[in-house]
This record gives C-alpha cells, structure tokens and sequence, in this order.
C-alpha cells in the first residue's frame, strides 16, 4: 500500500552569508492515509522545515518528499497548511474569507459556497457568514480558518502549531473539533507543536526529532486506549501520563 506521506532520506540545508546551515538531516519517515502524525522536538530542529517541504513551499537539498507516491516538486492542491496566525482579510466576510482557496482555484460554484456554509455551521460560526474577523474572538477567527483550509477538500492537512496563540480552554475545544473532523473526512494530517499533551491527545504516532540538524531520533505509537478517547478525556488516562513522561525524558536528552 502506498504511503500518504513519504520522507525518503531527505535532508535540508540552507545557505546564508554566515555560511551553510543543516535545518534536517537524512529524515526517513512514512505516514498512511488516514493517519494523523505529531512532531515534536527543541526549537530550531527542522519541524517546520519539513512542512514547508510537504507543502512544497522549497524542496529537499538530498532525498525525496513523496505524496501518495508522487515526488513533490510544487505546491499542491491535495495539501491544506493551518498557521499559527489565522490571516484572515480584514476587508472580507468570514464566508469571503473562508472561499478565498475556492476562488484561487477556480472552484467556488454553489455547491462549494454550500460545502463551505457547512463546515462553518459544523464548527459553531453559522451565523457569522456575513461578519468581518474584528467582530469575532481569537478562537472563533481560528475556527474560520481551519474552515478556509478545509473548504478546498485537502487529502493531507498540515498544522502547523495552530492553537499557541490561543487560551487553554479554547485550545481545548479546537483539538476535540479537529479530531472529530479528520475522522469524519478522512484527511490524513500532521501537526507540529511544542506542546508534549496535545501531541498525545490528538495523534495516532508522535516522531522525536533530535537538535539541529534535526534527525528522527524515537517514534511513539500513542495507545488505543488513548485514541479512543476525545482529546480532553485523553488527558486524564493513566496511559497519557505514562506517555507523557516518556516523551519528556526523550527531550530532556536533547537539551
């Protein structure tokens, strides 16, 4: 069966006027379809850096980065990327704003515009079609634009630690929000965060990357018992906490 995601031996090197920086290093990695992957490791080891590669922002320096067996060589319309900031335009509806990836690729019709009215009722925004983004709260505007990612109908969703501006408890909602719509559409995902519990919480596997330059260093297969769970219930499972320890025993290392 082919993967959804594939890192072949892929390194990242940048070149500045100080000279030449390893981001990652021979990163080999392979996700399913279906499955939904957290990165965590110290700041600086290449997470985002491999995102980027994913979306097809810029391509390896050595290696492959593969999506459903297809080399990536630009950016594709199969990928939906989520931020840390929501970027919504201040000057357009939340229902223009969340069409905004329709329009780009010719696709918004009325089915679409539907599609989208939709997601945004499944998310708590109906209602708020007609509204700007300064009328809604940090965790309403996030919400729209998981619902401008989706709208596009990705395969593969990239977060790209989309709650860190968020408080706790509106993290909390967004996490069960997301999970519960991956399920429901299928879309294979990827999250990078610097946050061990929402790693666990919500992911099927959990990839250490060592210091730059970044290498897998461990991967941690998140229990069923935990995966069954929504990821607020998760965190009060004896498993998560064993989890927990472990993964931050494996940074510590790194420090």
């Amino acid at each position: 069966m082919t993967a959804a995601i594939t890192f072949d031996h892929v390194t990242k090197k940048y070149l500045s006027l100080s000279g030449e920086t390893t981001a990652v290093e021979e990163f080999d990695c392979s996700i399913q379809e279906g499955e939904f992957v957290g990165i965590v490791g110290p700041s600086g080891c290449g997470k985002s850096t491999l995102l980027s590669m994913l979306a097809g922002l810029f391509g390896p320096s050595s290696g492959e980065v593969r999506l459903f067996g297809e080399p990536v060589t630009e950016p594709s319309l199969t990928i939906g990327y989520m931020l840390q900031q929501d970027y919504l335009l201040p000057w357009r509806t939340i229902l223009d704003n969340v069409c905004i990836g329709l329009e780009i690729q010719s696709r918004k019709n009325a089915e679409s515009i539907e599609y989208a009215k939709q997601l945004l009722r499944e998310m708590g925004l109906e209602g708020t079609e007609p509204k700007y983004p300064h009328q809604l709260s940090g965790g309403m505007r996030q919400r729209a634009a998981l619902v401008r990612t989706l709208a596009v109908r990705p395969k593969i969703l990239l977060l790209d630690e989309p709650f860190s501006a968020l408080d706790y408890q509106i993290k909390l909602q967004l996490e069960d929000l997301i999970v519960q719509t991956l399920d429901k559409y299928k879309i294979t995902a990827v999250l990078v965060t610097h946050d061990l519990g929402e790693a666990i919480a919500m992911c099927d596997r959990v990839l250490v990357m060592s210091t730059r330059p970044g290498r897998l260093k461990n991967v941690f297969e998140v229990p069923e018992d935990i995966r069954a769970l929504s990821p607020l219930d998760a965190r009060e499972h004896q498993s998560f906490h064993q989890l927990f320890r472990q993964l931050w025993e494996e940074l510590q290392d790194e420090e």
